[in-house]
């Protein structure tokens, strides 16, 4: 696959690639999963809307430059390049903003899009419960209408950013005695509501990147419905849509780690054990192939066309690739991809943090066997 820019295209990315190297702080920031680290990339959402490059592909109205995605993929392969902080706004950003922006009323679009794009307002997940897992149609949560408010019950976890982020989205029973994916509605809700609590949870680094929720009869106007009153399915897999498809994993943050695995092994090849090479050109391969795949896939959308299980594929290709990749860099290691510090640690322990990550993947956004069974069913036909 050939992929050309245009001239104008070319200027885009001179623009984006000239700001990010005046601003792009010259220390890495501490983790956004802890409250200093949480505070300072929030400054730094910040400071990229304050130079319009918060959300490129978005309406100018709503804080964005009004262009295409492929602008967002030159974006951000620019942004990776630069090696500029994670987006601790992406749940908001990315998953949330593109779904109030087909389903959200005028008034939602207004109220919730600036903020959020302004770095004001940060958003965590609300999906997952204890007794439900990967499975959102056995939420159990409700949602009940008491006037013009929800009085919501019941309990999240895994709720990503919900330590330290302000607000909320997730699916909770509405239709009393309604049953899997009936019945459900979307509902955003602040985080420092009356009757919720937030109970971190450690992450395998042990920083709290995920939170415990309890809803204890919390009152939610019924203005933060997000779509139709049971209809809450439909718009969940749509953000579902947005995560495991185009907006949160894209090509360039894999490729940007497939060039350190190269520079890695270069550095250490000399006493590598044979078929170590291999591994490496094989993650560099992948993370080519996922980039040429979405400029593909990008391409059929700009035409018209929507998405639909390429999102379950593409979260498979992803999670299955960064795995390899991240394994690859520890076998190149050896002993040494235990340190995060010292004389000895190589990159301040970077890799083994990305290599931790790496083992989630194939748990959120769906687990990779439950977007086996989608595939199966939806584009291969086998029997449920």
């Amino acid at each position: 696959m050939n992929i050309n820019f245009t001239q104008e295209q070319q200027r885009f990315r001179a623009e984006v690639r000239a700001w990010l190297a005046d601003n792009v702080p010259a220390e890495r920031l501490p983790s956004f999963d802890t409250a200093e680290g949480f505070e300072l990339h929030r400054e730094w959402e910040k400071k990229l809307a304050a130079g319009n490059w918060g959300n490129v592909n978005w309406p100018i109205e709503y804080g964005g430059r009004g262009l295409d995605l492929i602008s967002w993929l030159i974006f951000e392969e620019e942004y990776y390049r630069a090696d500029a902080p994670l987006r601790v706004s992406q749940n908001g950003i990315f998953l949330l903003a593109p779904t109030i922006m087909e389903f959200g009323s005028d008034e939602q679009k207004a109220r919730f899009l600036p903020p959020m794009a302004a770095g004001d307002e940060i958003w965590a997940q609300a999906w997952s419960e204890p007794g439900a897992g990967s499975d959102m149609a056995a939420i159990t949560s409700k949602a009940e209408r008491d006037g013009d408010h929800y009085v919501i019950t019941g309990q999240k976890t895994w709720s990503s950013r919900a330590v330290f982020a302000d607000w909320c989205f997730g699916l909770f029973r509405t239709e009393a005695g309604s049953e899997r994916h009936k019945g459900l509605s979307k509902i955003l809700v602040p985080l420092d509501s009356h009757g919720l609590t937030r109970r971190p949870i450690a992450q395998l680094d042990g920083d709290p990147g995920f939170a415990e929720l309890f809803f204890d009869e919390v009152r939610v106007p019924v203005a933060n419905l997000l779509g139709p009153e049971h209809g809450g399915w439909g718009v969940a897999m749509a953000t579902a849509g947005f995560e495991r498809g185009l907006l949160l994993r894209s090509p360039a943050r894999f490729q940007e780690a497939a060039a350190r695995l190269v520079r890695l092994y270069q550095s250490h090849k000399h006493r590598l054990a044979s078929g170590v090479g291999e591994q490496v050109v094989q993650a560099w391969m992948n993370a080519e192939r996922f980039c040429a795949a979405t400029y593909q896939l990008v391409a059929r959308v700009q035409a018209g066309a929507s998405i639909s299980s390429e999102s379950s594929a593409n979260k498979l290709f992803w999670s299955e690739m960064d795995k390899h990749l991240h394994r690859t860099a520890m076998s190149i290691m050896g002993a040494q991809a235990e340190l995060q510090e010292g004389l000895d640690a190589i990159d301040n322990g970077r890799w083994l943090d990305g290599y931790m990550f790496s083992l989630a993947g194939p748990i959120y956004a769906g687990t990779n066997e439950v977007q086996r069974n989608i595939l199966a069913e939806r584009v291969l036909g086998l029997p449920r």
